[in-house]
């Protein structure tokens, strides 16, 4: 007991004891002494009024309001604890030396007012951070806003009533800066009630309160064609611009008799869209992945273009006349339909059994065709665009999971010599001299130069540019002859044109080749004569 109390004497502080001049050592050093100095303080008569006061404030669970001597100049003498010496009787310190202290100390706070410590804490300088997301999109900047609104009183002037479908398409292409066949599905977007007509003030609050007007052109096109309920574009949000886009390009305007073949085109063009951009390949096109391709700069290039044929990417006429001649030669009953025999007939007779097997097998993508062990339309789409162009990313995928027998994401010497060893003995049936699989495996691996000899990445393909010439070693003969036996006139007209792609050469030598053949029929007919008729398509 003797010892607890010591130790709660030994622990008291000076500044509690209101003796300011009285050092803790000294206190620490000699309980004894500190507990008469306790007892002496206790028996001053205001410190008994300040005990009574503070047991009968704590039973009425008010507020303890004791205030101890510190150091800050701010509190009131009349509130401090009383002092045990009277004023002016304090006992002097004994002298120390001008060295200071033996031990160093550490300043003490002062003496809590039994309130929140953080009160005594300076509080930081809050800094003041702007807003860097915005729900509905950045708001316009004020000179921004005020030049387009002075731009849509412009195209609205004269129109107090609004203006009707035929007559925004000015508002798409000068306020808006889509392409103009975007007219019809913006005015729709806006057009919420389907009154026919769109006033200056509804067009406003679209396009300018809804900070459309600060959003990247991806995040617009995003954001016009997608459905309200959806996070990502389907193929059906692409078919109204392109409805649009054939009814006003001029280099369009010879297909409006045959509407089979608009819905064909559109289609096409859809489809190769998914086969470039959906990258996922699940049919759900996201803002990303519109952000990363290089399908709005098509469709402002198609816009801008009259001849459709130059717009190379996803457009072209051109493009869309040989796959779809390509699909029909091989539709022998034109059921819209195509089985193994027939994709066999490919490239004449190019493609291995074992690798169109693996088409078949779905392994690299899921049919759409409903029919078992068929493939349809849109199939033969994504095969022609792989098969034609293997060094696209796309293509590069497609023909990797095919060879990938174990889906393990490596493609081992097993599984390339199980696809070699029928190109040798198509060789041997040929009555070429055959290439044995090791000498062939070392120039593949001098061509690719992989992170690891013993097998293939889809990252080692991806980042050469010769990986194509690998799919057709393993499965396609013809190409592979055509690359041991390379055309220095071909080789050469590579790299004058090096911004073209495999697809783009084959297509136009497949459009010119078809074309041909169409006027030689024609001129067979007597219906043409072969100079004079233009290579254009027939439909």
């Amino acid at each position: 007991m003797d010892v607890d109390l010591v130790c709660d004497i030994a622990s008291l502080d000076s500044e509690l004891l209101q003796l300011p001049d009285v050092s803790s050592f000294a206190i620490k050093d000699n309980p004894y002494v500190a507990q008469k100095l306790f007892d002496q303080w206790l028996s001053i008569p205001d410190t008994t009024n300040l005990v009574k006061n503070l047991v009968n404030n704590a039973k009425a669970s008010g507020p303890l309001n004791v205030t101890g001597t510190s150091s800050s100049t701010n509190v009131a003498t009349s509130s401090s604890l009383p002092s045990m010496f009277p004023a002016g009787s304090t006992p002097p310190l004994s002298p120390r030396s001008s060295s200071g202290s033996p031990r160093p100390t550490r300043p003490r706070p002062g003496p809590s007012t039994l309130g929140s410590p953080l009160k005594l804490v300076n509080e930081p300088v809050k800094e003041l951070i702007p807003q860097f997301y915005f729900q509905n999109g950045r708001p316009p900047p004020n000179e921004l806003k005020e030049r387009c609104l002075f731009r849509i009183n412009q195209f609205f002037h004269g129109h107090t009533d609004g203006l009707q479908m035929d007559e925004f398409k000015p508002i798409t292409k000068e306020i808006c800066k889509l392409p103009s066949f975007f007219s019809t599905v913006l005015f729709r977007k806006i057009d919420v009630d389907r009154t026919g007509i769109i006033t200056r003030d509804v067009f406003v609050d679209y396009w300018v309160n809804r900070n459309m007007l600060t959003k990247d052109i991806a995040t617009q096109m995003y954001t016009i064609l997608k459905q309200p309920d959806l996070k990502h574009l389907t193929q059906d949000d692409f078919k109204p611009i392109l409805r649009e886009l054939l009814a006003t390009h001029p280099g369009l305007e010879f297909l409006r008799n045959t509407p089979e073949f608009q819905e064909r085109y559109a289609e096409t063009v859809i489809y190769r869209i998914f086969f470039y951009v959906n990258r996922l390949g699940d049919g759900h096109l996201t803002l990303r992945e519109l952000k990363r391709s290089d399908l709005i700069a098509a469709m402002q290039h198609a816009d801008e273009e009259e001849d459709i044929n130059k717009v190379l990417r996803y457009f072209s006429y051109e493009h869309f006349y040989v796959i779809y001649c390509k699909f029909w030669e091989l539709d022998t009953d034109h059921d819209f339909l195509i089985d193994k025999e027939n994709l066999i007939r490919y490239g004449n007779h190019g493609l291995t059994y074992r690798i169109v097997d693996r088409v078949f097998s779905q392994v690299p993508r899921k049919f759409t065709s409903k029919v078992e062990g068929k493939m349809g339309y849109e199939d033969f789409v994504y095969f022609i665009l792989s098969e034609e162009d293997k060094t696209s990313e796309p293509g590069l995928e497609y023909w990797f999971k095919c060879t990938d027998l174990d889906g393990n994401g490596i493609l081992t010497r097993n599984e390339m010599q199980f696809f070699y060893e029928e190109q040798l003995h198509r060789m041997e049936c040929m009555g070429q001299e055959p290439v044995l699989f090791e000498d062939i495996l070392c120039q593949m691996v001098d061509m690719i130069s992989p992170e690891d000899e013993s097998y293939f990445t889809l990252r080692d393909l991806k980042g050469n540019k010769l990986s194509g010439s690998v799919f057709n070693v393993l499965f396609n003969l013809n190409k592979f002859m055509a690359f041991e036996t390379r055309d220095p006139f071909l080789i050469r007209q590579e790299r004058e044109n090096p911004h073209l792609t495999e697809w783009d050469r084959f297509a136009h030598r497949e459009y010119i080749r078809l074309s041909m053949e169409e006027d030689a029929e024609d001129a067979s007919n007597g219906s043409a004569d072969v100079w004079d008729e233009s290579l254009e398509a027939p439909f």
